[in-house]
């Protein structure tokens, strides 16, 4: 056949619904609106095509978008009503799609840009949506756009948000909240309030960021009797938890803690909860552990979780111990290895982030965690594609084919910050690439935030010579001041003009004082 002769419809329905699937459905339907084609009129209506409609598309400054946005709601929704699942809309869209038609099958609504104004106005009583609500919505997806620093406390979020969620949406059988930037939007807390708040006895699966530890164990003492599924990541973490909970947690099937800041507190209350959860067959584990004895091992994986759950299936883990007990590591040298848990994949590293401190990190391959923290100049031969967040650390220099491999095994990086204090003149440890990278560019095509204030300045001149790295997109730039004068000869220099074009947010500090484990920093008046 003449490829000249081969139109659109000539092609198979198949063909036809794959390539319709590429694009954004309610665009398709209403480009058809019309076009009068009964063969492509019944390939819109197909189930698979139309029973989930996202209306994020539509662009609210676009000449037609409010003409397009009537058309939709009028002449398409109607159509379409009996094959609609899945909404996922804008807040100030959302009741009038709703509203537009009977939806007998709807059950999952996704809102984007989620306020709280939402809830005072739509998850009340007296809302128009409250039946829809009510009796058909068991899936429930917010990407909140409210910030912790505008909203007030916490308490009054958890019971004006999430309360009026539990108390209308009486079928809710899914309940996650994400945000527009990472921890973002105001934490659940419960901690003070009655015990009858967030109570449900339809919950399954609830993902959510929390204020601290005491309220995952709130989230657990029986309000939500169903829950199979609990995902959550802390802001904070005590040291003594004011919680009793002793009881097994028999429906728990799979439960992911993250939290980003060190932990003194892990034998005393993540071990105790992790042991009531017998019947798990998925657990993740982000966590950062100082003041322990020993490090966190393989050994004690299997010995001090693994055999309190056999139930377990998936072990998706990070795990970084910190310790200053300069017995536990006399004479170690900086490692890593590749070792198995229970058939799975596991690396190891020990790196020295001073004189007297080491980190042992161990965790699951492929590394599932978008952020890492205090990897030195050893790291595994991988690919770690979810990382955004890195931290570097290292008592030896970083030089040039460092950032190279880093730059390689880091492709999605957006955030970089760099501690160390020592010279890359210095550097003599020995790192063997396949080829010459003496010539090589490190290019960091995502990196958006670089901060080099806790490094010496060949950091600085590292990142913002063009003829060493290449970061176009880098926006925001935390440094010394005098390094930046000085790598830059005044803001004059042309090889650190183009790397530095595109930073719109500047933190220039005064001065650094590095006191073994931590940085002090003296701003820039």
């Amino acid at each position: 056949m003449n490829r000249s002769n081969v139109h659109f419809l000539d092609l198979p329905d198949e063909i036809l619904l794959i390539i319709l699937a590429k694009l954004n459905n309610i665009d398709v339907h209403y480009s058809l609106l019309n076009i009068h084609n009964k063969r492509l009129g019944v390939l819109c209506k197909e189930k698979n095509f139309s029973n989930i409609l996202d209306f994020t598309s539509i662009k609210n400054d676009s000449p037609n978008a409010c003409c397009k946005f009537n058309q939709i709601c009028n002449e398409i929704l109607p159509r379409l009503c009996h094959n609609v699942k899945y909404f996922i809309v804008e807040l100030n869209s959302m009741e009038r799609i709703l509203l537009a038609a009977n939806y007998p099958n709807l059950t999952q609504l996704k809102i984007v840009n989620f306020k709280q104004d939402i809830a005072l106005h739509y998850f009340t009583d007296e809302s128009s949506l409250r039946n829809i609500f009510q009796q058909q919505i068991t899936q429930l997806i917010l990407i909140n756009n409210d910030t912790r620093d505008i909203v007030g406390s916490s308490e009054n979020y958890t019971k004006n948000v999430y309360g009026k969620i539990f108390n209308l949406f009486k079928n809710l059988k899914q309940f996650s909240v994400d945000g527009t930037g990472y921890r973002s939007y105001p934490f659940l807390t419960l901690c003070n309030l009655p015990s009858t708040t967030l109570f449900s006895s339809t919950l399954i699966y609830l993902y959510i960021n929390v204020c601290s530890f005491d309220d995952c164990l709130y989230l657990l003492d029986g309000r939500l009797k169903q829950l199979t599924t609990l995902i959550v990541h802390i802001s904070y973490m005590d040291d003594i938890s004011t919680v009793r909970n002793i009881d097994e947690l028999v429906t728990l099937k799979y439960f992911s803690f993250k939290y980003d800041n060190l932990i003194n507190s892990y034998d005393t209350n993540i071990l105790p909860l992790l042991r009531r959860m017998k019947y798990l067959e998925k657990l993740t584990l982000y966590l950062r552990v100082q003041n322990r004895s020993t490090f966190i091992d393989k050994t004690h994986l299997e010995n001090e979780i693994l055999s309190y759950i056999p139930t377990l299936q998936v072990f998706t883990f990070y795990i970084s111990t910190y310790n200053e007990t300069i017995d536990l590591f006399h004479n170690m040298v900086a490692q890593q290895s590749t070792i198995y848990i229970k058939n799975q994949h596991v690396n190891s590293i020990i790196n020295y982030i001073s004189d007297c401190t080491a980190v042992c990190s161990i965790f699951s391959i492929p590394f599932a965690f978008h952020r890492l923290e205090d990897i030195g100049n050893l790291f595994p031969d991988i690919i770690f594609n979810h990382v955004t967040y890195l931290l570097v650390q290292d008592i030896d220099p970083f030089n040039h084919e460092f950032f190279i491999r880093l730059a390689r095994a880091f492709p999605l990086l957006k955030t970089l910050r760099i501690f160390n204090c020592e010279s890359q003149s210095s550097n003599t440890t020995d790192v063997c690439l396949d080829e010459n990278t003496s010539n090589v560019i490190a290019e960091y095509p995502h990196l958006t935030v670089l901060d080099v204030s806790g490094g010496e300045i060949d950091y600085t001149e590292q990142f913002l010579n063009e003829t060493k790295t290449y970061v176009p997109c880098l926006t925001q730039l935390i440094v010394i001041y005098i390094d930046l004068r000085l790598v830059t000869n005044n803001f004059t220099r042309e090889e650190t003009r183009r790397n530095c074009a595109n930073v719109q947010r500047l933190e220039m500090i005064r001065s650094l004082v590095h006191t073994h484990d931590f940085y002090v920093y003296f701003p820039l008046l």
